[in-house]
């Protein structure tokens, strides 16, 4: 019987993991499966050894204060490399913590694939030479990277992008919105703003008021929250209570909640994708700590912050980063692309084009293959 470790630690992570593990289960139902992840994961199959709701800080100072954690973490985790030797590791994004364990099991003789490449083209390419010492191979999920690694000789495959599969409403426009007291011939403004509490604790309170603001000029607006299954609920109600509109807690239909808005407000990550993949004009949101910010902005070599923008080649849809993420400026904004005309219209033929870039469904299956692949040779 083969063994994978796999670890994701972020809820994107935990997606894109429980399809990866679903279809390893479908080619070989006798894999033995462990590691960090969260719902998505030990429902498809795998043993978790630590939650992801254990990881969910962020940044450069918050990182600093959770250190005993991440210790503690590494030595149960190689202990686990001598007493259940996995004959492959599987890394899922998440580049500070699984770069770092990567080469202790590399160290020990295992094989490391990566499925869903940090964003080295983002941070420069020091990580790069890192990968190409560590890593079989770089399964990536945006078409850009397979040529950016291949150029700088790390073996990479592009098998697609598994939003392709998920991002798809389960329920029409009127069932959702009865489901959740919203009445479905007024305009409707999705909230996501992301899934770790610090991100929550930053961006929320913004999308808030700004909301608060849209509402007073328009009272036949309606307002949705999506939250992360794992999210402070005494947090989100306090917010919730200090506002003076009524706004929707929708859970588990994230995706009922990007096709069925007329605007959403995004957390800067893997929602906007999700969203621009759904068709929905958004307006990126990101706020974190001024220092983990300005260290960001002095490391990271983006044009953009948005992974929709990204994809797309261009500013497809507005950011209001930091100090620009102010209610009044994202008021106007939301006017604007909530209102018939070129500017909404430019917007949604834009995002028209992002399945199209993103190519073929069918992503998990191709890197199920290409892992168990890995596996033989490792094991060969």
């Amino acid at each position: 019987m083969s063994r994978i470790m796999i670890i994701a630690g972020e809820t994107s992570g935990d997606l894109h993991g429980g399809m990866l593990v679903r279809e390893l289960r479908k080619l070989d139902p006798s894999l033995e499966i462990y590691g960090i992840g969260g719902e998505n994961m030990q429902a498809a199959g795998m043993e978790l050894v630590y939650h992801i709701r254990e990881f969910s800080f962020m940044g450069f100072v918050e990182v600093l204060a959770h250190l005993p954690f991440i210790r503690s973490v590494f030595k149960k985790l190689e202990e686990l490399l001598v007493n259940r030797k996995p004959d492959l590791l599987v890394l899922i994004d998440y580049p500070g913590f699984n770069l770092r364990f990567g080469r202790i099991a590399k160290r020990r003789g295992i094989d490391v694939v990566y499925y869903i490449s940090p964003q080295v083209w983002a941070w420069g390419k020091r990580r790069v030479r890192l990968i190409r010492r560590l890593v079989k191979k770089m399964l990536v999920i945006l078409p850009f990277e397979e040529r950016f690694y291949q150029r700088l000789k790390v073996p990479a495959k592009y098998v697609g992008n598994p939003l392709r599969d998920t991002v798809k409403p389960s329920l029409e426009k009127e069932k959702f919105c009865r489901q959740h007291g919203l009445n479905p011939r007024k305009p409707l403004v999705g909230l996501l703003p992301g899934s770790r509490r610090q991100e929550v604790e930053k961006i929320l309170p913004v999308m808030l008021q700004a909301c608060q603001l849209l509402h007073g000029g328009d009272q036949n607006i309606q307002f949705g929250l999506g939250v992360a299954p794992h999210v402070d609920r005494q947090y989100i109600n306090q917010q919730l209570d200090k506002c003076k509109i009524n706004v929707a807690v929708i859970e588990n239909q994230t995706y009922d909640l990007m096709a069925h808005s007329r605007l959403a407000l995004v957390a800067s990550g893997t929602a906007t994708l999700e969203t621009g993949l759904a068709g929905t004009p958004m307006i990126i949101i990101y706020k974190t700590n001024p220092l983990s910010f300005i260290i960001g902005k002095f490391l990271v070599k983006l044009p953009f912050i948005g992974l929709v923008n990204l994809v797309a080649g261009k500013k497809v849809v507005p950011e209001f980063l930091q100090r620009e993420a102010r209610p009044g400026a994202i008021l106007l904004m939301a006017q604007m692309l909530m209102a018939e005309g070129p500017p909404r219209q430019a917007v949604i033929s834009e995002l028209a084009r992002i399945p199209q870039i993103l190519g073929e469904s069918g992503a998990a299956r191709r890197a199920a293959e290409e892992t168990l692949e890995c596996l033989t040779g490792s094991k060969g």
